[in-house]
């Protein structure tokens, strides 16, 4: 199998989901499946089918995420030296040629990606772009609203 990228903040972020749903979720849910066989007979006992559906996916979260963290390469960016190039895991602020807007996103792996945090996957169109630039580079994105030219102003290692 291949490994996946995946930030320090992530992998911690994923340890904390498994560890609630194996330390919270998981006993809740046996408590409601006992608690609905108690009730009687199981083939008309919607609390029993609901409750097994819910542990159904639950398991199957646990599995996936229990996959993903055996499956990362945790890279620790702060550890990097800071050289002002676009690689996994910085934060890049770009300054839209055009409208003088500035943006800021951290690149991220697939799982992590959250652009109401901008958080961007390192397979997006635009990491794709920046990935191996440098400061006050231009590069030109390809968005679905049409090209787009950004100029890197800033590459921090946070």
């Amino acid at each position: 199998m291949s490994q996946y990228p995946m930030t320090v903040q992530g992998a911690d972020r994923l340890r904390e989901e498994l560890n609630h749903l194996k330390t919270v979720k998981r006993p809740e849910i046996v408590e409601a499946i006992a608690e609905a066989r108690e009730h009687g007979d199981l083939k008309e006992n919607a609390e029993y089918h609901a409750a097994r559906e819910q542990q159904g996916f639950c398991e199957g979260r646990i599995q996936d995420i229990e996959g993903k963290l055996s499956n990362a390469q945790i890279i620790d960016i702060s550890k990097i030296a800071n050289t002002g190039k676009v690689i996994f895991g910085v934060t890049v602020t770009l300054l839209n040629i055009d409208t003088e807007e500035e943006v800021t996103y951290q690149i991220v792996g697939d799982d992590e990606a959250d652009i109401k945090q901008n958080r961007i996957s390192v397979n997006s169109p635009i990491a794709r772009g920046l990935i191996g630039k440098v400061v006050d580079s231009e590069i030109e994105i390809k968005t679905p609203g049409g090209l787009v030219e950004y100029e890197i102003i800033a590459v921090d290692h946070i």
